[in-house]
């Protein structure tokens, strides 16, 4: 089997990691879910299929959907040497993903960006 993907979570200037806090602060339950579907995506990689995976239409993201009553969501980007940056997640509430949580997944690529 090929190598598995790395998953990194992102990390603001001060240390802080806003994605693990939030998977820390979920039920146990939806944090073994969204465990699990992270594993399928360290596995799999890019060959990830649907439902578990959606291209954002327009940005570089990329959402990793964790299926359940919670609907819990994780925005993330491909960067080099078979790596995931994980960004924002979110429980989403509504049908159509709220531009504020693109636009703090968008934020913060561009701030990993520019201290890499």
């Amino acid at each position: 089997m090929d190598e598995k993907w790395k998953i990194l979570l992102y990390r603001t200037s001060q240390g802080d990691s806003p994605v693990k806090e939030f998977i820390d602060g979920l039920e146990l339950k939806a944090q073994s879910k969204v465990r699990n579907t992270i594993n399928l995506l360290k596995d799999f990689g890019t060959n990830t299929s649907s439902p578990h995976i959606k291209k954002l239409i327009g940005t570089r993201l990329w959402e990793l959907r964790v299926l359940g009553a919670d609907s819990i969501r994780i925005f993330y980007v491909a960067i080099t040497g078979k790596t995931f940056l994980l960004l924002h997640g979110f429980k989403k509430k509504k049908n159509k993903t709220l531009d504020k949580e693109i636009k703090i997944a968008e934020k913060r690529l561009a701030d990993h960006l520019f201290r890499s």
